[in-house]
């Protein structure tokens, strides 16, 4: 079992930043791949970004290229996602997620296996 909790949501003015972190406990952290997914209201749960346990490879969604950035450091069982020059159609909640090392598409929320509760990031116009 991974346990995750996930801090830094807030509201902030379109064009601002904020950082998101994901603190995991349970099993060993390194062994996971870790995503951040959002949902905005009235939408289905959609991918944001992820990076393997080794963090060699990282993806993101097209809506996120270039203004996202998801890193993780094993030594703190964190996974973060900065989030830069961000828009009100950012607005969601967001959810980090963790995947079993074997899990091979680690861009859908049915290849994850563990969720936080989520934080809520709120982008004003």
């Amino acid at each position: 079992q991974v346990q995750l909790v996930e801090s830094g949501g807030g509201l902030v003015q379109a064009g601002g930043s904020l950082r998101l972190s994901c603190a995991a406990s349970g099993r060993t952290f390194s062994m996971y791949a870790m995503g951040w997914f959002r949902q905005a209201p009235g939408k289905e749960r959609e991918f944001v970004a992820a990076v393997r346990w080794s963090a060699s490879s990282t993806y993101y969604a097209d809506a996120v290229k270039g203004r996202f950035t998801i890193s993780r450091d094993n030594a703190k069982n964190t996974v973060y996602l900065q989030m830069n020059s961000l828009k009100p159609e950012d607005t969601a909640v967001y959810y980090c997620a963790a995947a079993a090392k074997f899990r091979v598409v680690i861009t859908t929320p049915g290849g994850m296996d563990y969720w936080g509760k989520g934080t809520l990031v709120t982008v004003s116009s």
